[in-house]
């Protein structure tokens, strides 16, 4: 079996996000909202690890993603700060979402952080489109 082109790479990390994102959608539209949010921060991960497969830049932790993509994509102008900002709250509530019994979300937050999701996929596939 051959090794994936880079490009390969690319579009399966989109495809990933984009049905990561549907399922946020699916979740939020059935009031699951903690599996909302992390299914948004998933699409958002995967679109962000393509963002960075892009420019040759692998990882495989999420820890690693953040980092990497604030270093190599938002400190260079590459893309804007404010899709660092959405990565890193999505990421904190993704962690609540999974891993606190206690937390309870409400409609709101879920909505909002589906929509940023969004956001976050089309202004890397604009960026990817360059």
């Amino acid at each position: 079996m051959t090794e994936p082109s880079r490009l390969e790479e690319v579009q399966a990390e989109l495809s990933r996000a984009a049905r990561s994102l549907q399922a946020a959608q699916s979740l939020l539209d059935q009031n699951f909202l903690e599996d909302s949010l992390s299914r948004a921060y998933y699409a958002i991960l995967h679109a962000a690890r393509a963002a960075l497969l892009a420019g040759g830049i692998h990882v495989s932790s999420h820890r690693s993603v953040r980092r990497l993509f604030g270093f190599h994509l938002i400190k260079t102008a590459k893309l804007d700060v404010r899709l660092a900002k959405i990565l890193a709250e999505e990421q904190d509530d993704r962690f609540l979402a999974d891993y606190d019994a206690w937390f309870h979300p409400e409609r709101e937050r879920a909505e909002k952080r589906v929509k940023e999701a969004a956001e976050f996929l089309s202004a890397i596939d604009a960026f990817l489109k360059r």
